[in-house]
């Protein structure tokens, strides 16, 4: 069977398996905040419609299955905050991280709920509105038969990244290190979704998949004890790592979704959708703008 074949079988399971990952949790019951109602950009308001848009399945977060149906932590979060705005928001798909920022700074779509990494270069361009804490880690064969077990042993390997992501950057300076350091080449093999990227993992066609931990861990949860997570407690790169929802620069909406996400937490449904699919480890006390730039300061 092609690997992309593979791919539309592994996107299937994960359509099937994603409702059993999470537990059952009762949620607040919400009403529309007319204050932020009020704030909201008039065609926004007349229309009461806003598309986020997500650049494939990224669970436990975001889960697709088609063109806009789409499940996870993030799709309850961004219904959540519809009722809170008093608005409809529909998701919409495109191939890749670039494609998503691009729609999003075109106007195309009004934002991204994500999460997707925040980083003082990316915040050049847009606004961020963090929402969770992540950390950057390995998918495995299960045992690590390759001993990868952080950057410097992932040299002689073939790893698994998500095209136009953080992780692809670093890891490409791992492989610039790598040879510069005399030690056997790492290849790169970017990949534009992440049940593409596990797949490869799976069927043996990469050493590991580098990406966030949250998304990782979900994937060996379903992988049949297949996979195992490998480099946990490492920095791999990176330092204190923000990720949420993504707006164009300086974007009307930024402070509107911001406090929207901040009622979610004060009255319990952020909590209570995080945990229902097991990303408690990944919860902060409220939601910020740019963290990135303000953790660097």
């Amino acid at each position: 069977m092609s690997l992309k074949k593979l791919t539309y079988v592994a996107a299937a399971s994960l359509m099937i398996s994603g409702s059993a990952f999470a537990e059952d949790a009762a949620l607040p019951k919400l009403s529309i905040n007319e204050q932020l109602h009020a704030k909201l950009p008039e065609n926004i308001r007349t229309s009461g419609k806003m598309v986020s848009v997500n650049s494939g399945s990224f669970p436990p977060y975001e889960i697709v299955n088609g063109a806009s149906d789409v499940t996870g932590a993030s799709a309850e979060l961004t219904k959540a905050i519809g009722q809170i705005l008093g608005v409809e928001i529909s998701h919409a798909t495109v191939g890749g991280l670039p494609a998503l920022l691009s729609g999003i700074n075109s106007g195309r779509f009004q934002y991204a709920e994500g999460p997707v990494g925040d980083f003082k270069s990316r915040e050049d361009a847009n606004d961020f509105v963090d929402y969770v804490q992540e950390f950057v880690v390995f998918a495995v064969e299960k045992g690590n038969p390759k001993g990868i077990t952080a950057l410097d042993t992932a040299c002689g390997h073939r790893i698994a990244v998500m095209a136009g992501g953080s992780a692809e950057k670093v890891i490409k300076t791992q492989a610039e290190k790598c040879t510069k350091d005399g030690k056997p080449a790492l290849q790169v093999q970017s990949f534009t979704d992440q049940p593409t990227s596990i797949l490869s993992v799976r069927s043996k066609r990469s050493d590991a998949f580098f990406s966030s931990q949250a998304p990782l861990t979900y994937f060996v949860s379903q992988a049949n004890g297949q996979l195992e997570l490998a480099g946990v407690g490492q920095k791999n790169g990176f330092d204190d790592l923000f990720q949420g929802a993504v707006l164009p620069k300086n974007s009307p909406l930024s402070p509107i979704l911001h406090d929207a996400i901040k009622e979610l937490v004060d009255n319990g449904t952020y909590a209570a959708i995080m945990k229902k699919w097991g990303l408690e480890n990944n919860m902060i006390k409220e939601p910020g703008i740019n963290l990135a730039a303000q953790a660097s300061k």
